[in-house]
C-alpha cells in the first residue's frame, strides 16, 4: 500500500515550522521510523507533511552541573556514542542502545520517539523515572509539560496538534544511580514487552530515596510510588516480597495482564539483585 497524496515542507527555522503544522492539516516528520510506516498503511492521511529534517537549531546536547538538554532532533545513535552523556547521565545511552538495531538508532530521535509514546518504549520509561521535562513550542507560545503527564495513553500525548516538541531536559540527581532493564518476545532488538527504570539514592547500603517507573503495564509508563516508599530503608542487593507485591498494586493491571505483571516482578527482581558497581 501506498500513502495518500500529500504535500512536503521542509522549513530550515522553527517559526516556520510552527506557522505550517498551525495553517494545515499536517504531521512533523523527524526520523520517519513510526510515522512512514503509519503513512504507507494509510493510517495517518494529512495533506501536508512539515519535514523537521532541515532544523538544526534542534539538534543538540548541552550538558550542564543541574541537567542535560537535548534538542529533539538529536539522533539517538549521536547520544548513545556522545562520551559526555556516558559520564554525565549513563543510563540515558545504555536505554537507547536497547532500542530496536543501530539503523532504526542512526536515523530516529529522541524526539519522534517520545512523541510516538509506546507505552513500554525505553525513552518514555526512562522520561517518567528521571522526571524529564518536555518543552513544547506553537505559535500561540511555549510551555513546559513534566513527563509523567505528557503520556497520555498507547500513542496519544498531550501534545497538541499544532505543537512542536523542541527540547528535552534531564534533571541530573545528585547521588542516584540508575538501573534499565527490560523484556522482549526476541532475546535481541526486540520490541519491549515489560520496561523498568530505577534510581536509587544510598547512604551506605541502605536505600534513603528511589524513583521507579515501569512500562507496558498500562496504557502509559507510570511511576510505582508504593513500591519507592518500600524500596525506601532496605538493603542493596535484596529483592523482598514485599517491594515486589508493592509494584504490583501500584501497576494494578487487569486481570488479562497477568502475564506482564509476572513479568514486570521478574525483571524488578533481577534488578534489585544487581551489583551496585553495574549501576550507571
Amino acid at each position: 500500500m501506498k500513502p495518500v497524496a500529500f504535500a512536503h515542507a521542509a522549513p530550515r527555522e522553527v517559526p516556520a515550522a510552527l506557522q505550517l503544522l498551525s495553517e494545515v492539516d499536517a504531521v512533523a516528520l523527524a526520523g520517519g521510523q513510526s510515522l512512514v510506516p503509519q503513512l504507507n498503511l494509510r493510517k495517518v492521511r494529512p495533506r501536508a507533511v512539515v519535514d523537521l529534517n532541515r532544523l538544526t537549531e534542534l539538534d543538540h546536547l548541552d550538558i550542564g552541573e543541574s541537567a542535560v538538554r537535548i534538542g529533539a532532533m538529536t539522533r539517538m545513535r549521536a547520544l548513545e556514542r556522545d562520551p559526555g552523556l556516558r559520564r554525565a547521565l549513563p543510563v540515558l545511552p545504555q536505554a537507547i542502545g536497547r532500542i530496536a538495531d543501530r539503523v532504526v538508532r542512526t536515523r530516529g530521535t529522541i524526539g519522534g520517539s517520545l512523541c510516538h509514546a509506546d507505552p513500554a518504549g525505553e525513552l518514555p520509561v526512562l522520561a517518567v523515572a528521571l522526571g524529564a521535562r518536555l518543552h513544547l513550542r506553537s505559535v500561540r507560545g511555549s510551555r513546559v509539560e513534566p513527563a509523567a503527564t505528557f503520556f497520555y495513553s498507547a500513542h496519544v500525548t498531550s501534545r497538541a496538534r499544532d505543537e512542536l516538541l523542541t527540547e528535552v531536559e534531564f534533571p541530573l540527581r545528585q547521588g542516584f544511580r540508575w538501573r534499565f532493564a527490560e523484556r522482549s518476545r526476541r532475546a535481541h532488538s526486540g520490541p519491549p514487552l515489560v520496561s523498568a527504570c530505577l534510581g536509587v539514592a544510598t547512604d551506605g547500603a541502605a536505600i534513603t530515596g528511589a524513583r521507579l517507573a515501569g512500562g507496558g503495564i498500562r496504557e502509559r509508563p507510570m511511576r510505582l510510588p508504593r513500591a519507592e516508599e518500600r524500596l525506601r530503608g532496605t538493603r542493596l542487593g535484596t529483592a523482598a516480597a514485599d517491594v515486589l507485591d508493592a509494584a504490583e498494586r501500584d501497576a494494578e493491571p487487569p486481570a488479562e495482564c497477568a502475564y506482564r505483571r509476572a513479568l514486570l516482578r521478574a525483571l524488578l527482581a533481577e534488578v534489585l539483585s544487581e551489583p551496585f558497581e553495574r549501576w550507571a
